[in-house]
């Protein structure tokens, strides 16, 4: 979705269904396109501001509020496999790309509808059909949606639900691939990355307002191995 001049209100109220998903009605991923004369700092103030809103939304519709894992960025220019990021079994992955002349393509796997549909839940699917391996591939296949909106030269925000549980015990999520085209050690893939957490209200510590100013305004970039 195109969302270049909504506010964060607005917007999370129109993605939060799809990816705060609990069963297989919704897809478990939004992809937010903010163009391309967006700037860093912008798109990163925006998944801090977006993280406050879907925590409000969580609280409304859950009772649970949203509490900060990590906030980083990297350069990842290294083609990955179906996978989940660690972090809590209720997660949710907001992967803030900036553009890049290193091309690449983005996948989502629905691993807990196919483990459902096979009598398993998520984890025991990812224990026995490890997706980093041709096997798990093959039986993921038929649940895998490319992200054909994905553009290279935009400044876009992925949001993806990174949760473990199986159908009925909350948030139900996805696993994620990314495709590198043409890795080049002389260019860049800036993805800023924030991981948040589902929990009970006031179970849950987070990351301090400063670490989050620092994540908006830092010019750091690590090198990645994998997002």
């Amino acid at each position: 979705m195109n969302d270049r001049n909504e506010t964060p209100q607005v917007i999370a109220e129109a993605v939060y269904h799809h990816v705060f998903r609990t069963d297989f009605t919704q897809p478990g991923f939004a992809l937010i396109n903010l163009g391309p004369h967006c700037s860093s700092e912008t798109q990163r103030q925006l998944m801090v501001d977006l993280k406050s809103e879907f925590s409000r939304l969580e609280s409304r519709h859950r009772g649970r509020e949203l509490v900060y894992q990590s906030l980083t960025r990297f350069d990842q220019q290294v083609t990955t496999k179906p996978h989940r990021d660690g972090g809590p079994d209720e997660s949710i992955l907001m992967l803030g790309y900036e553009p890049s002349l290193i091309q690449s393509r983005l996948e989502m796997s629905d691993y807990s509808k196919c483990a459902h549909d096979l009598g398993m839940t998520p984890a025991e699917f990812l224990d026995q059909f490890n997706p980093m391996f041709p096997g798990g591939q093959e039986r993921l296949a038929g649940y895998a949606t490319p992200i054909d909106d994905f553009d290279n030269t935009s400044f876009q925000i992925m949001i993806i639900n990174n949760s473990l549980n199986p159908l009925g015990d909350g948030l139900v999520g996805v696993l994620h691939t990314a495709t590198i085209v043409n890795p080049n050690p002389d260019l860049r893939r800036i993805i800023n990355s924030t991981m948040i957490a589902s929990v009970p209200q006031g179970q849950g510590g987070s990351l301090s307002v400063d670490e989050q100013n620092d994540f908006v305004k830092s010019a750091v970039v690590r090198r990645a191995v994998y997002a």
